[in-house]
């Protein structure tokens, strides 16, 4: 079992900035390929970024947040993060992480692919 626990929501004007920290446990971080994902009322969960398990220059992240967010992971802490800059109000959502186990150094944009999820942490963009 994979534990993982969200942080760094919360609310932010338009413009602003956030950064998510999700912290693993239970098994070797590095075994994990790790996405983050977010779903706002009414909607589908949807992807936002995904990185491999080495991490480094290996990450992909949706059109609709390129150029504005970053994911990036610290193996050593057992932590994904996601930095997300100039921030819209059509960001606000609950923002998960979710985790992989992957023998290969792929990132993995499939919602249905992963095996661990978080509880989520609430990002709130105001106008």
């Amino acid at each position: 079992q994979v534990q993982l626990v969200e942080s760094g929501g919360g609310l932010v004007q338009a413009g602003g900035s956030l950064r998510l920290s999700c912290l693993a446990s239970g098994r070797t971080f590095s075994n994990y390929a790790m996405g983050w994902f977010r779903q706002a009322p009414g909607k589908e969960r949807e992807f936002v970024a995904a990185i491999s398990r080495s991490g480094g220059g290996n990450t992909y992240v949706a059109d609709s947040v390129k150029g504005r967010f970053t994911v990036s992971r610290d193996n050593a802490k057992n932590t994904v993060y996601l930095q997300m800059n100039s921030l819209k109000p059509e960001d606000t959502a609950v923002y998960y992480c979710a985790a992989k186990f992957t023998t290969f150094s792929t990132v993995v944009p499939r919602t249905d692919e992963y095996d661990y999820w978080g509880q989520g942490t609430q990002v709130t963009v105001s106008s």
